[in-house]
């Protein structure tokens, strides 16, 4: 896998990480009453949820592609068409203006550092859109000629080193981060940014012959 490649799906997974979702919703809601401890447990347990949806996703993709050279071909097309379709969402979102689910009432209770972890793993686990990211993206940069393991960790490992910067920047800085995630301008700038890459991203997978 060149550098250009992991530089491309960088920018996507970033992109992902920074628009408002439910692992800020939750780190939002832990630091305030349980502390920087236990924001730092919700994002290992985001770290770890993403190695075991990769993997198992990495299964599934493995399995396909011994089976059918045009059934990985066709699920590299069908990822291209998702990725296109998550950019249209978001360009919808920013054109509307429609605000983005970012505020959320701080716990009532402190948590452990275990029930943290645990809460970040789950959220995670429980979220179909994380698989369907990876089940969308490892065809775009696996080439059949490498081994589809090794390339498909290296890009988890890049997901989960952009999720672990940007959340611990939250823990850290929590008063400032969640102020400019709920501000309307900047979840419209992230939102059209986020579409016209996911969009460009897709139309230039899906014009290209699989490598196969």
């Amino acid at each position: 896998m060149s550098w250009s490649e992991i530089l491309t799906f960088a920018l996507v997974a970033s992109l992902l990480v920074i628009s408002p979702g439910p692992n800020g919703l939750l780190i939002a809601k832990t630091v305030p009453t349980s502390g920087r401890a236990a924001g730092f447990a919700n994002v290992i347990g985001f770290i770890i949820a993403f190695f075991i949806q990769g993997t198992l996703s990495i299964l599934g993709l493995s399995l396909i592609l011994l089976q059918s050279a045009l059934a990985f071909a066709i699920l590299k097309y069908l990822g291209a068409a998702y990725l296109c379709w998550i950019g249209i969402k978001a360009l919808i979102a920013a054109y509307k203006g429609e605000p983005a689910p970012t505020t959320t009432a701080p716990a009532k209770r402190k948590r452990t550092l275990w029930r943290a972890y645990s809460e970040g793993l789950l959220t995670n686990l429980l979220n179909p859109k994380t698989a369907m990211f990876y089940l969308a993206a490892f065809p775009q940069f696996i080439s059949v000629g490498e081994t589809p393991i090794l390339a498909a960790y290296q890009l988890i490992a890049v997901h989960s080193v952009i999720n672990a910067l940007w959340f611990s920047a939250m823990v850290m800085l929590l008063a400032q981060l969640t102020k400019a995630a709920n501000n309307g301008s900047f979840q419209r700038w992230v939102k059209g940014l986020t579409g016209i890459v996911f969009v460009g991203f897709g139309l230039k997978l899906a014009s290209i012959k699989p490598n196969l």
